[in-house]
């Protein structure tokens, strides 16, 4: 009896040693040992004899790209939470199945959404500066040095309060903040009752009255620029804004606009427009101390990343095996 022939598998980005190892233990994964983003040529090449592709946030698999592949690739399986870099009904239309990686990464994200309301009104990125980018100019503690913004006591209003969101929720209200949200729908009274969380149908009436605003929501065509110069301008002058989820959901020239005008006082973002590339005003203002800026990190965690490998694993082996997978992203959704 001859065995069974494995999956082809091309695997897009670098992964954790751990994940690659059962990768090729399971299946003829092909690797990417140098991290380099593959090329549109080489993405082509990879869906036209590939059984599964594994792309991640940093592909773009459009419907261009999935007109290419052969009638023996049968299932994209993502390593990624969000599924904004894959055309989904192209996919479908063709005979694919894609699935995604969620519920592992909730927590790491709001670890750093939480980080970020804490860094921006207390001014963490500019104190570290002093003592790395100027040593031995501290003069030493001061009454009036070096002032921020207390966060307890504070409103903060939540963009999406999907699990991420709710996770923030619960980080902000032990801090000391009232929580307010606004959701496509009204989250389950328990959980409400549990984060005593004041739901606005209403978004633009929300921002006009929150102390900080943080960005949870996934990014699809009805969420592109959802925070635009219209709302923003709705902001009070002293309001925060904290940007985890996608960058093209806040009007990236306009929030530049707003914190060069002084018309909020600070925001702190993980995610940009254009990745990998950062504008340079923000750039700007990073150094002037208006924003804080991470290269999108908050679900950096090892112990995350290697959850994701895991599903992505369980996805592969469910579908070869003739059933559905567990994480299989329906069009539309």
């Amino acid at each position: 009896m001859t065995a069974k022939k494995k999956p082809k598998v091309y695997i897009t980005r670098k992964l954790p040693d751990a994940v690659e190892t059962r990768m090729r233990e399971l299946f003829d994964a092909e690797l990417n040992i140098d991290d380099a983003p593959r090329s549109v040529p080489e993405l082509v090449a990879a869906v036209r004899t590939a059984d599964v592709l594994v792309p991640t946030v940093t592909d773009r698999i459009d419907a261009a790209l999935i007109d290419e592949a052969g009638p023996q690739m049968k299932l994209i399986a993502s390593f990624s939470n969000g599924t904004d870099h894959i055309d989904v009904e192209a996919a479908a239309r063709k005979g694919i199945t894609v699935t995604n990686t969620p519920n592992v990464l909730t927590e790491d994200t709001a670890d750093m959404t939480m980080a970020l309301i804490l860094a921006v009104p207390r001014r963490l990125g500019e104190g570290a500066r002093i003592l790395t980018d100027k040593p031995g100019e501290w003069a030493g503690w001061s009454p009036t040095w070096m002032l921020g913004r207390r966060i307890h006591g504070k409103r903060i209003g939540i963009v999406g309060m999907g699990r991420i969101g709710t996770a923030v929720a619960r980080r902000a209200k032990a801090f000391g903040l009232s929580i307010h949200y606004h959701n496509r729908k009204r989250v389950n009274p328990a959980v409400e009752d549990e984060l005593e969380a004041t739901y606005w149908e209403s978004l633009d009436q929300m921002l006009a009255r929150v102390d900080i605003v943080s960005i949870n929501c996934p990014s699809t065509p009805a969420t592109f620029h959802l925070i635009s110069a219209r709302r923003l301008a709705l902001l009070q002058p002293t309001a925060y804004l904290v940007n985890t989820a996608r960058g093209d959901v806040v009007d990236e020239t306009q929030l530049i606009k707003c914190l060069r005008e002084g018309k909020i006082a600070g925001a702190g973002l993980d995610v940009f427009e254009n990745e990998p590339a950062v504008n340079p005003k923000l750039v700007k203002l990073a150094n002037e101390g208006k924003v804080v800026l991470l290269p999108h990190m908050s679900s950096a965690t090892i112990e995350g990343r290697i959850d994701m490998g895991d599903k992505v694993i369980i996805n592969i082996r469910t579908f070869i095996d003739g059933h559905r997978p567990p994480n299989r992203v329906l069009p539309g959704r």
